[in-house]
């Protein structure tokens, strides 16, 4: 199993430097609910860098929602770097998972990502809100260190002033901009919630997530940016009922 490792900041920027974007139509698992007839929601897992879609099943994160008999069905594309590097991730989960499912009934469709994964999910909610019932971001990338580092010198999100910018060239910039309007109540966030390990390497951005949100949606744990990490996390959060269809 590959997740994004305490290296993946020296991946990430080298993978940044090779030609793999891609518009290609997403390959997609499906994993169906252990009572499907209960609901019509959907949960999109994302992936993240250095990993597979395949980990969400692997790794237990899909039969944890089968062993609790939630009325969800899971799907996870296999949304690679190839899609940030074209800026084509949220035209083709959109085209290629979640207008066929809303086509197909569903109603609800809550994104889960990991690493760069939740990177993805926030950008998508941000562009597509009304597709959005809530975003799970477990150990997300977020940004590199001199946008994180400039946003803390200002006294944080509240505080940090984004000056103008090109919202197609400075993606950190937008991204911090629009959850500073939501932590304002400028707009709306869609229902978040953040875990992440004490030691991840990205913890600077989790951190400052962690100010803008209520404290029972935030859930650190001790540990670092691995599979055993992220997965309990999300048990954390399934225990905690995020996915339970009268929420």
């Amino acid at each position: 199993m590959k997740w994004l490792t305490t290296h993946g900041l020296l991946i990430f920027l080298a993978a940044t430097l090779c030609g793999c974007s891609t518009n290609a139509p997403l390959r997609t698992l499906y994993y169906q609910a252990e009572n499907p007839s209960r609901g019509k929601t959907m949960v999109i897992f994302l992936r993240g860098r250095g990993g597979s879609h395949e980990d969400f099943a692997d790794e237990g994160f899909v039969d944890a929602v089968r062993e609790r008999r939630l009325p969800v069905d899971m799907v996870a594309p296999n949304a690679h770097f190839g899609y940030y590097m074209g800026e084509t991730l949220i035209p083709r989960l959109k085209e290629d998972v979640i207008g066929p499912a809303r086509r197909d009934g569903y109603e609800q469709f809550w994104l889960v990502g990991v690493s760069m994964g939740g990177l993805g999910a926030l950008l998508y909610a941000r562009e597509h809100p009304d597709d959005v019932s809530g975003v799970c971001v477990i150990s997300p990338f977020l940004g590199w260190s001199s946008i994180l580092n400039e946003i803390n010198e200002a006294g944080g999100i509240r505080s940090w002033e984004p000056g103008s910018y090109d919202s197609d060239k400075d993606w950190q910039r937008m991204l911090w901009h629009w959850l500073q309007q939501g932590a304002a109540g400028n707009q709306e966030l869609p229902l978040l919630y953040l875990g992440y390990g004490t030691e991840d390497p990205y913890l600077k951005g989790q951190t400052l997530l962690a100010t803008i949100l209520p404290a029972d949606r935030v859930f650190a744990i001790p540990g670092n940016h691995t599979a055993k990490t992220m997965k309990e996390v999300w048990l954390h959060f399934l225990d905690q009922g995020i996915l339970d269809a009268d929420r």
